[in-house]
């Protein structure tokens, strides 16, 4: 049976959303949900482009509905984007590992968001060998895969 972070990818449209200005987007998220097909927005209130796409301020600007968003943005901005989620009705979400605060997680809670945190996105995403398929190792081994 797959794990709830594991169906967080059999959803259709994503996005991602990232603070260019305060570290740098999470591009392979990004990417590795293009490369699965998946229709995906990059949002990023600091920048106009992000690998060459329309890079959205915000969720209410997005051209269509999405299911799914992969959140890393500094923590101070979580809680923001798990209320603008819950606002645009967008139901999953994950927050990339060490970017949620308490805040988030309960309001998050509140709004009925399946929320995926404690684990990055992109482990999911890379097939191969790389510094991510390592780290999806040491999780299926300790159980939080």
């Amino acid at each position: 049976m797959a794990s709830n972070y594991e169906t967080f990818f059999t959803l259709s449209s994503y996005a991602v959303v990232g603070r260019s200005q305060a570290k740098p987007f999470p591009i392979l998220s990004y990417r590795g949900l293009k490369a699965m097909g998946k229709t995906v927005y990059a949002v990023d209130p600091s920048a106009n482009f992000i690998d060459g796409d329309v890079a959205y301020p915000g969720l209410a600007q997005l051209p269509g509905p999405v299911e799914g968003l992969i959140v890393e943005v500094p923590k101070a901005e979580t809680r923001d984007w798990i209320a603008a989620a819950a606002a645009a009705g967008i139901r999953d979400v994950w927050v990339h590992m060490a970017h949620d605060t308490p805040e988030a997680i309960a309001l998050a809670a509140e709004k009925g968001i399946n929320l995926r945190t404690g684990t990055c996105a992109v482990m999911y995403l890379n097939p191969g060998l790389s510094y991510h398929s390592i780290h999806k190792l040491i999780m299926k081994m300790v159980g939080k895969y």
